[in-house]
């Protein structure tokens, strides 16, 4: 990558937590990663977002037929004169980024370790169209409960990768990298860090990969949490359905018929629709922006839920490393994966309002062997980190407390 630069330090692995010993496999050393976007990188942003060649506004007084043309217009206008890109990238820079090299991909990723030495290890994982930006306002609550108001005991050691294709990690250059093949990724990635213990969660696609993990049940990890658990009415479901049951199905029934277009085009076509997003910062932005409406809980606008400053940062992620092809291929990869799946590990699920996959407890109980942790709360939508920060905490905290009680950490000393 031309316009961004990682600073590394070779003598250290495992997110600098450890040094390398004699004889270690230099492919599987953790190297410090540092942004540091060329200014001229920013320059030609401008330059685009100034010479963009808008289309006619829509025929309707709402957003039916996608983003209304002056709201992206103002966005657009916001991001060009007003955003600041070196204040996300200073913050992402303080907080501790990494990448190593994971079956022939480098994998980026934050890795914040707790103060707390009994902190419960944990990897989040984002989805599409978010990255690891979702993250980054409940990092401190979640590694420093006791500097946020919280018990000290409910600390987490934080891994937080990007998706491969996403963000700074490696774009796949062959076929291959789906939902199991992540997840195999991160039981690696975790491993690696010393962690022999430890705790997975997610949402949208993070939901998909931390599923996977949770299949496959390997013994280090003690359990998971999903904000958008992948569990779906069966046919005897809908034939005795309770009223909230049939507001969710209502929901998936819009969601199928009227949202995801963009599902069917990434699927199907990723390659051909990449060209305008690559090449249009606006177009980019749009095809971001019009998610950020659709799933958040808003109060008739995007920008009630999630800043601007907000949603540029995490729209920056794509447009920067140039990844609307690479993270639309996992949809052509993997999308046959969002159908009911069987977990055994303990589970523990958050159902957010405005979320459009709301699937009951009765139906995932048939599916998950050990749900430890069950609540639906009254605000919140997809993006439930990204716009419910505190929120999004306490349903962690309580959900993996509970699983805490029933698994002993061992981690390492680490030096």
């Amino acid at each position: 990558m031309n316009d961004v630069r990682s600073m590394e330090n070779k003598g250290k692995i495992n997110g600098g937590n450890q040094r390398r010993k004699p004889g270690d496999n230099m492919s599987e050393s953790v190297e410090p990663f540092k942004l540091a976007v060329a200014d001229a990188t920013l320059t030609e942003l401008s330059s685009r977002l100034a010479n963009t060649r808008w289309p006619d506004r829509e025929t309707v007084g709402d957003w039916s037929q996608g983003v209304p043309l002056d709201r992206i217009k103002a966005l657009c206008d916001y991001w060009a004169h007003d955003y600041d890109w070196r204040r996300c990238e200073a913050r992402l820079n303080a907080l501790g980024q990494y990448r190593t090299r994971i079956d022939g991909l480098r994998i980026h990723f934050l890795h914040i370790r707790s103060p707390n030495s009994d902190a419960m290890p944990l990897i989040l994982t984002h989805g599409w169209p978010g990255s690891v930006v979702e993250f980054l306002d409940v990092i401190g609550p979640l590694t420093d409960p006791g500097a946020h108001g919280g018990d000290g005991a409910d600390a987490f050691h934080l891994v937080i990768p990007s998706l491969p294709g996403f963000g700074f990690s490696d774009k796949p250059t062959g076929t291959g990298w789906g939902v199991e093949r992540i997840a195999a990724a991160w039981i690696t990635l975790m491993q690696r860090l010393g962690y022999p213990r430890y705790f997975a969660q997610g949402g949208d696609w993070g939901a998909a990969v931390t599923t996977a993990i949770g299949m496959g049940a390997p013994p280090e990890c003690a359990g998971v949490h999903l904000n958008m658990p992948l569990i779906y009415p069966g046919r005897d479901d809908l034939a005795q359905l309770t009223e909230a049951e049939q507001a969710s199905v209502a929901s998936m029934k819009f969601y199928r018929d009227s949202d995801s277009g963009y599902a069917k085009q990434q699927r199907t076509r990723p390659q051909t629709l990449s060209y305008g997003l690559t090449d249009s910062p606006a177009g980019q932005a749009a095809w971001i922006y019009e998610k950020f409406y659709a799933w958040t809980d808003n109060r008739g606008e995007s920008e009630s839920a999630l800043s601007c400053d907000a949603m540029l940062d995490n729209i920056m992620l794509y447009w920067l490393p140039g990844t609307a092809a690479s993270s639309a291929r996992l949809y052509w990869e993997s999308l046959d994966f969002f159908r009911t799946q069987r977990i055994a590990v303990p589970v523990g699920v958050t159902i957010f309002p405005k979320e459009f996959s709301r699937p009951s407890r009765r139906w995932a109980e048939r599916h998950f062997a050990n749900i430890v942790h069950w609540n639906e709360t009254d605000k919140g939508g997809h993006f439930a980190a990204f716009e419910q920060p505190e929120l999004f905490v306490t349903e962690l905290r309580n959900c993996f407390r509970k699983m805490r009680l029933e698994t002993q950490f061992c981690l390492p000393q680490l030096v």
